[in-house]
């Protein structure tokens, strides 16, 4: 029988390369989206669109998995993608950055979390997705690495209350080869990025069988790929 995986942020470079990665392997799939189901771009197999969604309202997040579940007869696994990133110096920043990269990052992930813990079966797992910038974060990195170190330790004790009945892992990728970065960062060497299908690759085997006995870890993701 197919495994069943909800994955936000599905309309970003990361969440469709993972979107694809688990339609790869057979899964089923649903990804929430915060406009109308049209509007997402065709993947390569068939997904449950759950439109009209609010990830950063916990009872839209609930009502998203509840709704998730009934389309796919399930859900054996959630994947935390949804997030957001901003560049500010903390001595000339906004105090609304700090809000904004807390509400994206650290609230909507904890909010689908929370139903998941709850919702999903024993044997099920929960992968979020932090920053390499949450263990050594560069200047102008401030809000963004405080909300994604806040991630890493939401991952942390979410695995200790679940003591792997369900299992919570988090992948701390380096910066991603997207159109987005490539847009933002024009001067930069893209060959010197992760690409977004070497992250998914690694979260599609946390979220699988074979890492049954991981619980709790932080993941870096952080090399160069070399296609």
């Amino acid at each position: 029988m197919a495994r069943k995986v909800i994955v936000t942020g599905a309309r970003g470079g990361l969440g469709r390369a993972v979107t694809e990665a688990f339609l790869a392997a057979g899964y089923k799939v649903a990804v929430p989206v915060r406009g109308a189901a049209d509007a997402v771009a065709p993947f390569s197999g068939e997904v449950a669109v759950i439109e009209g969604v609010d990830l950063g309202d916990p009872a839209a997040a609930q009502s998203a998995f509840d709704r998730a579940k009934a389309a796919l007869g399930g859900i054996d696994v959630v994947v935390n993608v949804a997030g957001g990133f901003t560049f500010e110096m903390i001595s000339d920043g906004s105090p609304e950055s700090w809000r904004e990269m807390f509400a994206i990052n650290l609230e909507t992930c904890a909010n689908l979390s929370r139903a998941a813990a709850t919702g999903l079966s024993d044997g099920g797992a929960i992968i979020n997705v932090g920053s390499a910038a949450a263990v050594v974060a560069g200047a102008g990195m401030g809000p963004y690495a405080a909300s994604k170190a806040a991630v890493a330790r939401l991952t942390e004790s979410l695995a200790a209350e679940l003591k792997g009945r369900v299992r919570v892992n988090a992948v701390l990728p380096a910066i991603m080869d997207t159109p987005r970065n490539r847009a933002d960062m024009p001067a930069a060497d893209p060959a010197t990025w992760t690409a977004p299908a070497a992250v998914a690759d690694a979260i599609l085997f946390l979220a699988s069988p074979q890492a049954r006995a991981i619980n709790g870890a932080l993941v870096p993701v952080t090399n160069p790929a070399v296609d």
